[in-house]
């Protein structure tokens, strides 16, 4: 299990409505498997490329997947809308809105609040939300809890496997438990 805790760990903190799913790409739609991952700037603009042969890795029905969870899909990842040129096209899913996210750091640091958590709050607003990452960690669940009004999910998967049917089926249980 990757440091951060369980998979799934939910913060409920009430609310309603529809809830907005932040979905990564990097380790959560598209596993690394334990491949190399680039490292210098310009590697991961190759890796952004629907040239990168890495893509294979995605899992198709994943698309179909999403479509049918009762969640209003939004894109919280570093690909920002290269992720609608290269994945959504892949997953066969439509053009999502683009999370704006704060630049990327050079390193991730598990002893710090990810550099997503602050904007994914600040984008839903108080509205439930899930995000599915790789990264998330105590930290991140803790600073949702004391920030955000809304339910959340802060659900992570596994980088070397990427997103599962287990994973859809603890998001399709905690949207209906709304």
């Amino acid at each position: 299990m990757p440091a951060g805790g369980p998979a799934a760990v939910g913060v409920v903190t009430g609310g309603g409505g529809r809830p907005l799913l932040f979905l990564d790409v990097d380790g959560t739609l598209l596993p690394y498997g334990g491949g190399r991952l680039p490292s210098a700037p310009e590697e991961w603009v190759a890796w952004q490329q629907t040239s990168n042969p890495q893509l294979a890795r995605i899992d198709l029905a994943h698309g179909p997947r999403l479509l049918r969870l009762p969640c209003e899909l939004r894109w919280a990842t570093a690909w920002m809308h290269d992720a609608n040129e290269v994945i959504a096209p892949l997953l066969g899913l439509p053009s999502l809105p683009v999370v704006d996210l704060p630049e990327a750091p050079d390193e991730d640091r598990a002893d710090l609040l990810h550099w997503k958590t602050r904007a994914l709050v600040r984008e839903a607003a108080g509205r439930p939300f899930v995000w599915v990452d790789d990264e998330i960690t105590g930290l991140d669940r803790a600073w949702v809890a004391r920030h955000h009004p809304g339910r959340a999910l802060l659900h992570r998967v596994t980088s070397e496997v990427g997103m599962t049917a287990d994973d859809f089926t603890v998001i399709q249980a905690w949207a209906a438990a709304a």
